[in-house]
């Protein structure tokens, strides 16, 4: 969204808004959306795309009668049909008794600059080169055979919001990314991996040739693996792999799963969920990091949010329609989608620990160093945990020959309590977490 465009899109989302009262609706708030992206991918040293989109899409929910429905269409849809269109299904829909509006106390009240856009516009050219650059250092380590081809993007996306309630604001984003992927050995015993990049600023990004060294290596040092047999052994998260597993316990805090009750944790509020001494901690207002906004879907302005405090379950991510519905209040951690609105998180920041990623080793002798799962197997509504896993054995308190075809299991609950992070947590992500020792799984094999 570019400055002198913010003030057009503030006017359509009010005429939706107002065009929705004067149809007859108690209360409403709409939301245009606009984004812009261009990106290059290239396989074997070759071009073979080159994309350029630019959307603009509206939104709009409106409350009739203790009712609401949600409406979404592109930049060109005709205000008042689309206000009739909402207006209508509304008026057909069950009553929600928990659906409103945010308190307009709660509202964010000024701008805040948290340093999330960049204006550099990065040329189709610089795309093709930096792709090129990322996917020829990948193909130049030993052992590397093939491609799975390499991309350059950049872009920003923004949004404006107004409300009946009072509200009326803008946000907007950058995001400049590079990545690229390759494949080593031959034949049946091929291995893939990758590396990636995804930055706010341009001038943040890891150089291309940094990036692709590092995928060529992964791949290359993923050849010739073995299984293991069945048994339990110590298992040791990789951070790109804890990011996800951390993941796992943000989407039980959700309001929306504990509302509904399909939250393994949903009973935990207030107990030990994590060893004592670990903090979780949803960070909405940190500058220049991926997750960071000034206000969220419904206008409201979150603030730092403990979801669990010295290991203990402290707060839900809630919205207004769930808070209400909890009996709470909301915690500015709305999501809008498709018109509609539902809490999620934002930069969620992990506690690290004390140790090294290579004290963590040494306490896991015969275990293994996972950096890959495979499948879906984590159940949030039982907390039953089924993965595929690939990586390293450790040896010698240090990584050793690569293992795959693994199945590792346990239950979430008793990998949350288990866990012990290490110090080495990248800030770069929306979830920071380090590399975790999670104690003994079992692991099946052949």
């Amino acid at each position: 969204m570019i400055e002198d465009g913010t003030a057009r899109l503030l006017d359509v989302a009010d005429r939706l808004m107002t065009t929705a009262k004067r149809f007859g609706a108690d209360a409403a708030d709409a939301a245009v959306i606009r984004s812009h992206s261009r990106s290059v991918q290239v396989r074997l040293g070759t071009v073979e795309a080159t994309e350029s989109s630019e959307s603009e899409d509206l939104t709009l929910r409106v409350f009739v009668d203790g009712r609401v429905a949600s409406v979404a269409a592109d930049g060109g849809a005709d205000v008042e049909r689309l206000v009739e269109r909402a207006i209508a299904m509304a008026r057909v829909s069950p009553v929600d008794p928990f659906a409103s509006l945010a308190d307009a106390g709660l509202l964010a009240t000024d701008d805040l600059d948290l340093d999330l856009f960049d204006d550099t516009d990065v040329a189709a050219d610089r795309l093709r080169e930096d792709a090129l650059a990322a996917e020829d250092a990948a193909r130049a380590v030993d052992g590397v055979t093939n491609s799975g081809g390499a991309s350059a993007s950049a872009g920003f996306a923004g949004l404006v919001l107004v409300t009946s309630g009072g509200f009326s604001g803008a946000r907007r984003r950058s995001g400049f990314s590079r990545s690229v992927s390759v494949l080593a050995g031959e034949g049946t015993g091929m291995q893939r991996d990758y590396d990636f990049d995804s930055r706010i600023h341009f001038s943040d990004l890891e150089e291309p040739e940094a990036i692709g060294r590092q995928a060529g290596e992964r791949a290359v040092r993923r050849l010739n693996p073995r299984s293991l047999p069945t048994g339990r052994r110590t298992i040791v998260f990789d951070p790109r792999v804890a990011r996800g597993f951390v993941g796992h316990l943000v989407s039980a805090l959700n309001g929306a799963s504990i509302a509904r009750g399909t939250s393994f944790l949903k009973d935990r509020m207030g107990r030990a969920v994590l060893p004592a001494g670990i903090d979780v901690r949803d960070e909405p207002l940190l500058a220049r990091r991926a997750a960071s906004r000034p206000f969220d879907g419904e206008g409201v302005r979150g603030a730092s949010l403990s979801l669990v405090e010295d290991g203990v379950l402290a707060s839900w991510l809630l919205d207004t329609a769930t808070a209400r519905e909890l009996g709470l209040q909301t915690n500015g951690r709305a999501m809008r989608s498709g018109g509609g609105v539902s809490p999620g998180a934002t930069n969620v920041v992990m506690t690290q620990g004390a140790e090294s990623p290579d004290d963590l080793l040494a306490a896991a002798e015969g275990g293994i160093y996972v950096t890959e799962l495979i499948g879906s197997g984590a159940n949030l509504v039982t907390g039953d945990y089924s993965r595929g896993a690939s990586g390293f054995l450790i040896e010698g308190g240090q990584l050793g020959g690569p293992v795959s075809e693994l199945t590792i299991a346990g239950h979430l609950s008793e990998m949350f309590m288990a866990l012990r992070p290490a110090n080495d947590a990248d800030e770069r992500y929306q979830i920071v977490a380090p590399t975790l020792h999670l104690g003994e799984m079992t692991v099946a094999g052949r």
